[in-house]
């Protein structure tokens, strides 16, 4: 007999642990290859917080690294919304083909809620930051051939 898959808690795994895949690991089991390829843009978003700590805000190698922090984090908040908005039946169908559809009521929906604040706040952060960081860039390289 397989195990039931919740959806309100896949949903609050996306929105919580997303990020490192958490969420695939809990639908597909620790042998999932996808879920295994979410932490690599996470880590090196972090190592380019670190690095622009370290080294500051003129560090190019960090403006690369961060914007993939933002993608990572936006990633996994779409993901939440999409298991949250999904319908009970559907869900139900996917993972859990054997036993009957349960009504998941409003936990899914603030888990929903709360994925669309975060990941409309972080992915307007990620695409305003790599803009600024872009005109910056072209701004630095137009001064130079002058």
């Amino acid at each position: 007999m397989t195990r039931y898959r919740s959806k309100s808690l896949a949903t609050w795994i996306a929105v919580l642990g997303g990020t490192l895949g958490l969420h695939r690991f809990y639908l597909h089991g620790w042998r999932d290859r996808v879920g295994w390829l979410y932490p690599l843009p996470t880590l090196l978003g972090l190592a380019g917080v670190q690095r622009m700590n370290a080294f500051g805000q003129d560090d190019r190698v960090a403006w690369l690294l961060i914007p993939l922090l933002g993608l990572a984090i936006s990633a996994a908040m779409l993901t939440a919304i999409v298991y949250g908005l999904s319908p009970d039946e559907k869900w139900s169908a996917r993972y859990n083909p054997d036993a009957p559809a349960r009504s998941t009521g409003w936990v899914p929906v603030l888990g929903v809620i709360t994925a669309l604040l975060l990941g409309a706040s972080v992915f307007m952060g990620t695409v305003a930051f790599g803009m600024q960081h872009f005109f910056e860039w072209q701004t630095e390289q137009s001064t130079t051939r002058s």
